[in-house]
């Protein structure tokens, strides 16, 4: 799957590089010969300056920023931290997802501490003891073409835990379709890959400071 699709490069100047990751591709290697093969291996194929800043999961399709220089690559992760990124996912999500008492277009916050599941590592439960964990989401069409009984969603992290967007939907009781880790077998087995793409990053250059936005629709 991921192996037979070329690097997509969105943008790139002297201080970083806006890529698009198909799903089933590592961000970074992995243990093992097999899991070599990663995002940020071809990237560094063509810029071997280029340094990781976040990931996506494997399963996850969508943008990703690399940095072209170490201080650039604090610069990034920081604001990454200090929640100055702005981030848009889409989902496809099972059963019909309906805001509280508002519109349909209406915003509303999953607000579920995550904490490891360590018995089943690296999964991730909702917690009372775990991390703050706050997740916006909007609804953007119930029964979408070639989904019936399904909702299409938009989602922003507030925060940025490990698995937060696929657990969370879950908590909801509308895991994201083709979700192996959260979702039944047949929800898992409902879509030909998890149905969760990164679509929009927004931030300040950490060169110029000009706010600076990028796109890239899903492919579903």
């Amino acid at each position: 799957m991921a192996a037979d699709q070329a690097l997509r490069c969105i943008a790139a100047d002297d201080a970083l590089l806006v890529l698009g990751k198909p799903p089933g591709l590592l961000c970074v290697p992995g243990r093992g010969e097999d899991k070599q093969d990663c995002l940020s291996a071809r990237v560094q194929a063509l810029w071997p300056q280029a340094l990781v800043v976040h990931r996506l999961d494997m399963a996850t399709s969508g943008l990703v920023l690399m940095a072209l220089s170490p201080p650039v690559q604090r610069q990034l992760s920081l604001a990454f931290e200090q929640r100055a990124v702005h981030k848009r996912y889409v989902a496809i999500v099972h059963g019909l997802l309906m805001p509280e008492g508002e519109a349909n277009d209406t915003w509303q916050t999953i607000d579920a501490p995550i904490a490891a599941d360590w018995p089943r590592r690296p999964l991730r439960i909702i917690d009372a003891a775990g991390k703050p964990s706050q997740t916006r989401w909007r609804v953007l069409a119930h029964n979408p073409p070639g989904w019936p009984g399904c909702t299409r969603v938009a989602l922003e992290p507030l925060t940025g835990r490990t698995h937060q967007l696929r657990l969370h939907l879950a908590h909801l009781g509308h895991p994201i379709l083709g979700d192996a880790l959260y979702a039944s077998e047949a929800i898992a087995a409902a879509a030909p890959r998890l149905m969760l793409h990164a679509e929009h990053l927004a931030l300040a250059h950490p060169q110029t400071g000009d706010w600076r936005a990028f796109d890239l629709p899903a492919p579903f």
